[in-house]
């Protein structure tokens, strides 16, 4: 299969290493030459609002001291937590602040989800794109020009899902949605391409949701998000095919894709 769906940083070692790296090497393409990281509600929703405004987007996986470190080093805005942020520093994983705000050149925006997968599948040796309901159609059309999904390219599809409270993945509807929208997007441009049966089964749910707005208000992270006042970033995060613009990682930082 070249096309293949997965959950997670754990899912984006899998996928995106190569063969020799794996213990279970059976049916399965030797690494992703592409992993396409999904994480709607926060992550690559946010990456995208700030590469559209010319912003070079460092991720990195851990919201410490050393996060300032590494914005020193890049000589980088460091985004904080929602709850950090001020009018003073408005920058944050948070899509409707960053768009408001003035567009630093660099910025570095830790995540424990979003970053880490892009960083397990950048040790692989993939392209690693960042997708969202914003953006799918835009990254599948990148994807079936570049030639990705074919025997010789095989492409993965990461969602990054949330976490319980033990630090377990919690699998996330509104990442689901997001990798079916580039999959069925990608499906209507490539249909000669084989996906597995779970990336079927993403594209599928997502041709089958009506109202993906509602969908991303009433589900679990959503609801939280409203919770925590921050329903401007629901709304940012459903405007299906709003942008053009494709994040691609390239050395360290997303940034559009030429």
């Amino acid at each position: 299969m070249t096309v293949s769906f997965g959950w997670g940083p754990a899912g984006a070692r899998a996928l995106a290493a190569p063969a020799a790296d794996r213990a279970d090497r059976v049916d399965r393409a030797d690494g992703a030459a592409c992993v396409v990281v999904v994480d709607v509600l926060s992550f690559t929703t946010a990456v995208g609002v700030a590469v559209e405004a010319g912003t070079a987007v460092y991720p990195y996986r851990w919201r410490d001291e050393s996060a300032a470190a590494y914005a020193r080093e890049k000589d980088a805005v460091l985004a904080v937590g929602r709850g950090a942020a001020t009018p003073e520093h408005p920058y944050s994983l948070s899509p409707a602040a960053l768009r408001a705000a003035p567009s630093p050149a660099r910025l570095v925006l830790p995540s424990p989800n979003g970053s880490t997968i892009s960083a397990e599948a950048a040790a692989g040796g993939a392209t690693v794109i960042a997708a969202s309901l914003r953006n799918a159609g835009a990254v599948a059309r990148r994807l079936a020009a570049h030639g990705y999904g074919g025997a010789d390219r095989p492409l993965t599809v990461v969602a990054a899902g949330e976490r319980w409270p033990d630090g377990s993945l919690r699998p996330a509807l509104e990442d689901l949605l997001g990798a079916g929208a580039v999959l069925a997007a990608l499906r209507a441009e490539r249909p000669d391409l084989t996906l597995t049966p779970e990336a079927t089964a993403a594209a599928t749910l997502w041709t089958a949701t009506k109202d993906p707005v509602a969908a991303l208000r009433g589900c679990e992270s959503g609801r939280e998000l409203y919770a925590y006042g921050c329903a401007r970033d629901v709304e940012v995060a459903a405007e299906t095919d709003a942008s053009a613009v494709v994040p691609v990682l390239v050395d360290g930082a997303f940034q559009e894709a030429p």
